[in-house]
């Protein structure tokens, strides 16, 4: 479907997207020591995190491990249940849930930080963004058990892509300050991902505009980091 969108005749489509934001949300939110480390040394996070649950080097973390740390990061970020982290990764449960224990031993500052966040929206009733937009959270006081269940997963995840949404708006504004003047147009927003249609002669100045705009949206204790690519359609830039 990405072969559907496509630039103006003579003009390509520079696409730029945050990498892992909402990781490095979490990484500056929680303050934690060890992810902190890893995005400022530019590590990858998948693997590093697969040599803290496993418990070995980084050098001897093999492709298989990688992508269960991977769905453990993300599992993470959204709460996800043993079961939910078993059935992505195929595991049982009850190995999941060791996987979950290991991460949380290591990665101690982010446990903190969710627990916190869960306490606080249950004090308050409700969890805000970086940027200071509120959600309430009335399922957190309901009577059944799986619906509080879920308020206090939102009361972790709502701040770290609730923030991601800010940092993107953020960027939207200083590309498009950026453009003016200039006949490429900021076209599109997905998630996070920003989308210009640019001349062919612009397409250079252009991907150095918007990764520094995008980089540069909000200073965090970890880098943002881009990753920008273009082509004649939105499929190319992926390519």
């Amino acid at each position: 479907l990405r072969g559907l969108f496509g630039a103006e005749k003579g003009h390509m489509l520079v696409a730029a997207d945050y990498s892992q934001i909402e990781l490095r949300l979490l990484a500056h939110f929680s303050g934690d020591p060890i992810m902190v480390k890893a995005y400022r040394n530019n590590d990858d996070i998948h693997t590093q995190t697969a040599a803290e649950v496993f418990g070995i080097p980084v050098g001897e973390v093999t492709s298989d491990m990688r992508r269960k740390a991977k769905a453990v990061n993300f599992g993470i970020i959204y709460g996800m249940s043993d079961f939910g982290l078993g059935q992505s990764i195929k595991v049982s449960n009850s190995e999941a849930k060791t996987y979950k224990e290991r991460y949380f031993a290591r990665f101690s500052g982010v446990k903190e930080y969710l627990e916190a966040q869960v306490e606080s929206a249950k004090k308050n009733g409700f969890a805000v963004t970086l940027l200071g937009r509120v959600r309430k959270i009335p399922e957190l006081y309901s009577s059944q058990f799986t619906v509080r269940q879920f308020g206090e997963r939102v009361a972790m995840n709502m701040p770290l892509q609730g923030s991601a949404a800010d940092v993107i708006k953020l960027a939207m504004l200083r590309v498009d300050r950026a453009l003016a003047g200039m006949r490429s147009r900021l076209i599109l927003q997905i998630h996070d991902e920003l989308i210009v249609d640019a001349p062919d002669d612009e397409v250079e100045q252009v991907k150095t505009i918007v990764r520094d705009c995008m980089e540069h949206a909000v200073e965090l204790s970890v880098p943002l980091t881009v990753d920008v690519s273009c082509g004649r359609n939105w499929l190319e830039c992926k390519g």
